[in-house]
């Protein structure tokens, strides 16, 4: 072992931490609020995030690299066979997990699912008991989710917090994270707060505005990608992205009456874009089908779920 110590040298400390638990508990509002940026969609609406999203937090000699991903559900098509095995590969390699339960709400069966994932797991698990500021039980909530864990022999500790309102509790267990980080390089440059591609963060912004907009079941039959982004001499970023639907009735639902839709949700997502780049933004959305493409593992390939 080298003796840092007498080579002036800091050892670093680094790993893995999943965030993990069912749709719509705020997994990816945690990892924004533990990066202090937006790195992952959010939205009200459950199974916004569909890939593991890898977030970065590097403070001194200490890097953790957050994994988001998409929440544990009964899959019903491709889709959500491929968010499933996504939680599936995350935890198969990382150092911690984060299990994030909303406290509005006693177990459901997909919290179950998550904690027979995380029972037996032999790595240390931190229960974050999320959106306090809207239970009206919250401690009753949190030992209901307690018992899911029950026998559970490895390291396993508890806090509850807003995710989205409480940023000194966030901070707080964002420092027991760095403390449980094993010995490693780091994974990531000093700086980065991401591993995706800068087309991959826009797509996902954009899709986030889609699902905003859009009602009942549609926003699950969209995905998003980007196909070109360009800098002009002026700053300008003129970026090109394509809606992709799977039946040719919600193209039409997508751009609405005289185009309105289709603007309204690229308003909002070039605003988005332009406040974190910090500059000016064109935005050109345009409308495609592929037939079924949840169901479609090609497709899903084409699309950037591989």
């Amino acid at each position: 072992m080298t003796d840092f110590s007498s080579t002036g040298e800091q050892q670093t400390h680094s790993g893995f931490i999943a965030i993990i638990g069912k749709p719509n508990v705020g997994k990816s509002t945690l990892l924004n609020s533990f990066l202090g940026t937006k790195v992952a969609p959010t939205s009200p609406r459950p199974q916004t995030t569909r890939r593991g999203v890898r977030g970065i937090h590097t403070s001194g000699e200490r890097q953790i690299v957050f994994v988001d991903t998409p929440g544990m559900h009964k899959a019903k098509d491709a889709l959500g066979k491929y968010m499933n095995h996504e939680v599936h590969s995350a935890l198969a390699d990382v150092d911690a997990v984060v299990w994030v339960v909303d406290l509005r709400h006693p177990p459901t069966d997909e919290d179950q699912l998550v904690a027979r994932q995380i029972r037996e797991l032999p790595k240390p698990v931190f229960m974050v008991g999320n959106k306090t500021d809207a239970a009206k039980y919250p401690d009753e909530a949190m030992k209901l989710y307690r018992a899911l864990l029950e026998g559970r022999e490895h390291d396993t500790s508890e806090t509850m917090l807003s995710a989205q309102n409480n940023p000194a509790a966030v901070a707080t267990l964002r420092e027991q994270l760095l403390d449980a980080l094993p010995e490693n390089p780091f994974f990531f440059p000093q700086g980065a707060a991401s591993d995706q591609t800068r087309e991959q963060w826009a797509a996902e912004i954009i899709r986030e505005e889609a699902m905003k907009k859009l009602r009942d079941e549609l926003p699950y039959a969209v995905a998003t990608r980007v196909n070109s982004w360009t800098e002009r001499q002026d700053g300008l970023q003129r970026i090109e992205g394509e809606i992709v639907v799977e039946k040719n009735a919600h193209k039409g639902m997508v751009i609405g009456a005289g185009g309105k839709q289709l603007r309204e949700i690229g308003q909002a997502a070039r605003k988005q874009l332009e406040v974190f780049l910090s500059r000016k933004v064109y935005l050109g959305l345009e409308v495609i089908v592929i037939n079924n493409w949840r169901e479609d593992e090609e497709a899903l390939r084409e699309l950037g779920y591989e």
